[in-house]
């Protein structure tokens, strides 16, 4: 075959198989592709004008080291974001399906599938630790010779990690590493002052670290408030006292009315018992925005929207970047939030101030108060058995353990089986969900999620005779899941 017919070959070839795929109907059907109008902007170009003028005031916003760098040098160890993302992928994997509470530590079995796991986390822990010291202690020396102490002898490295924890959750980064932490003062016209502090220190092997650049601050708790102050904030929300007791006692785990947090899984997390936005900005602390500038529009305008943020009808946030004026809605505006620490002031400066603090108790107890959600019970010898929890569980002791549950992780599903288990145990009949009540300690304890509030002197206990007024409620929280 000469040169010519070779070429004439490919030629016919490649268009033939041009032709044969232009023959060939499309790999899936066309679909009209709807793009929706981006939502009306909530700002004006003035007033975003007027938010930029505001922020960027001389003195409002200044960034510098902590205090403690001074003495101690500006290079700490932290955990890494990265690395408590990896101690919750083995949380899931140790805990064997079981839920554990965010304060303790999950940790794998010595024998079986995981022998060996546990002693190779700890090994790599105590390595990188050593080295992140070794790290900071070198930048440190250059400024603060005098005040560094030496380290220790150094870890052995954990050598290869097994195969079955690598299978499990990956391949680990770097548990600790050095940091130079940065302190935001933000000053607001009133001379009114907040300070924060990125690369937050955690407790050790903590799974729910995200962000570097985040903050925490606990704020006033509100049991730390004057007694006529929260009395008076509850009962203008229609509290019953013994809903306000279980209330105060449960959110002395979260924070105060003014807490902020900014560096955990919750994205933006605010008040009293930490609303948040998650990473989509649609969430309950959305609830508390609305809720605030339905009732009191004036107040939400002074608290909020003056310097930056709001929210959309649909329950979206949003918020005006300082530096350029740009309008950020759902997920743009909480990455903001979380690196601008001036975005950060204003939830806190709020939560100070009784309009917000009562759209925060609003909103807690419509979407988390646990007593008069459904309960369905599985009996063993087939059917069920339908009420509402106050049936079963009635003591302050016993809600506080629920809400506890709830708001932490969104529901409390885990009542069904617990009832169910007990009921059977006790070779109730079977006839109502009431006969379960004379179990209710048994049930609670089983139930016990972050605190033992069966220990808690300033809450009526099961068996005590004084029970919770039952009172209608909405549950329709964004992170509530039906039981």
């Amino acid at each position: 075959m000469n040169f010519q017919k070779i070429i004439f070959v490919i030629v016919a070839v490649a268009c033939s198989g041009i032709a044969a795929c232009a023959r060939q109907p499309p790999l899936t059907p066309s679909v009209p592709v709807v793009v929706l109008p981006p939502p009306p902007p909530l700002f004006s170009d003035d007033e975003r004008a007027a938010i930029v003028t505001y922020w960027n005031a001389p003195g409002r916003y200044r960034i510098g080291a902590p205090p403690e760098a001074s003495r101690l040098g500006p290079w700490v160890v932290r955990l890494t974001p990265d690395g408590s993302t990896w101690f919750l992928a083995y949380r899931n994997a140790v805990s064997g399906g079981v839920k554990v509470p965010p304060t303790q530590t999950a940790r794998a079995p010595r024998s079986g599938p995981t022998a060996g796991w546990e002693a190779w986390v700890q090994a790599k822990w105590a390595y990188d630790r050593y080295q992140a010291q070794g790290t900071a202690q070198g930048a440190n020396l250059a400024v603060f010779p005098a005040v560094i102490a030496p380290l220790t002898s150094a870890p052995p490295a954990p050598g290869p990690i097994p195969p079955a924890l690598l299978a499990a959750c990956g391949n680990p980064p770097l548990f600790v590493r050095a940091y130079a932490p940065m302190q935001y003062t933000i000053t607001f016209d009133d001379a009114d002052s907040y300070a924060y502090t990125d690369n937050v220190k955690m407790p050790d092997r903590y799974a729910y670290y995200r962000f570097g650049s985040g903050v925490d601050v606990s704020g006033v708790h509100v049991a730390s408030l004057a007694k006529a102050e929260r009395d008076a904030l509850f009962q203008a929300t229609g509290f019953a006292a013994s809903e306000q007791r279980i209330w105060e006692a449960v959110s002395a785990l979260e924070g105060g009315f003014d807490a902020v947090q900014t560096e955990d899984t919750g994205f933006v997390s605010v008040g009293f018992i930490q609303f948040v936005t998650m990473a989509d900005g649609r969430h309950d602390l959305s609830h508390v925005l609305l809720q605030e500038k339905i009732d009191q529009p004036a107040d939400f305008q002074n608290d909020f929207r003056r310097f930056g943020i709001d929210v959309r009808p649909d329950q979206t946030m949003v918020s005006v970047d300082p530096a350029t004026g740009a309008e950020l809605g759902g997920a743009d505006a909480v990455q903001k939030i979380i690196d601008d620490k001036r975005l950060v002031a204003i939830f806190q400066r709020a939560g100070r101030k009784t309009p917000f603090r009562l759209a925060q108790i609003k909103v807690a107890k419509a979407d988390y108060w646990p007593a008069d959600d459904p309960l369905t019970v599985t009996l063993r010898r087939g059917g069920t058995m339908t009420g509402k929890v106050s049936d079963v569980i009635s003591s302050e002791a016993g809600i506080a353990t629920l809400l506890d549950m709830k708001i932490n992780r969104g529901n409390i599903r885990d009542l069904t089986g617990v009832v169910g288990t007990v009921m059977a145990a006790h070779r109730c009949r079977g006839m109502s969900l009431s006969e379960a009540a004379p179990f209710e300690r048994e049930i609670i304890a089983a139930m016990k999620y972050r605190a033992d509030f069966l220990k808690d002197a300033t809450l009526t206990q099961p068996g005590s005779g004084k029970t919770v007024s039952s009172k209608s409620a909405s549950n329709d929280a964004e992170r509530s899941e039906a039981l």
